[in-house]
């Protein structure tokens, strides 16, 4: 592979390492707040924060966590015919099938940052008693996105040079 490849697949990999690696210990975080949840509700006033918090939360543990999850390949197959396939065909294979999800995340991604802006544009809030605003999620949620389909291309040049016998 041409250097200039082999060095996005190199950054973009170590970035996302390192995201979803941080990103994982955001499980403690929502079950803190889960936790302060059952205990406000149980001995004190319940808290109006705590379920969107663990919702948000969840949203940034679930996308920021994706880049990671597909560069270890741990998204969900349907492995009924592609276990048995050898490596060269699992590759051919995923690298038609990645165009689906590059479509998908460019999709997601426009839809994000045109929902970001009009949040940041007009202070948009949550309809709920709290009344957090909405754009920092949605910034979250646009990051998220936009490493996924820098991590989807990623795996995309992987499967070609797997695909021509090399590696990167």
């Amino acid at each position: 592979m041409p250097p200039i490849i082999s060095g996005y697949v190199r950054v973009v990999d170590a970035v996302n390492y390192r995201v979803g690696r941080v990103v994982m210990y955001g499980i403690f975080l929502m079950v803190g707040i889960l936790l302060w949840s059952s205990i406000s509700k149980t001995f004190f006033l319940p808290s109006l924060w705590t379920l969107e918090a663990a919702q948000f939360a969840m949203v940034g543990y679930y996308v920021l966590g994706g880049p990671y999850s597909i560069q270890l390949g741990s998204n969900v197959r349907m492995d009924l015919l592609y276990g048995s396939w050898s490596d060269q065909k699992k590759a051919w294979f995923d690298a038609f099938s990645i165009f689906f999800l590059m479509f998908f995340l460019g999709v997601l991604l426009y839809g994000a940052y045109d929902s970001t802006s009009y949040s940041m544009k007009y202070g948009e809030r949550s309809p709920t008693a709290w009344r957090p605003y909405m754009w920092p999620i949605k910034l979250v949620m646009c990051i998220g996105f936009f490493l996924m389909l820098l991590q989807a291309f990623s795996e995309f040049f992987k499967d070609i040079a797997r695909i021509r016998g090399e590696s990167i």
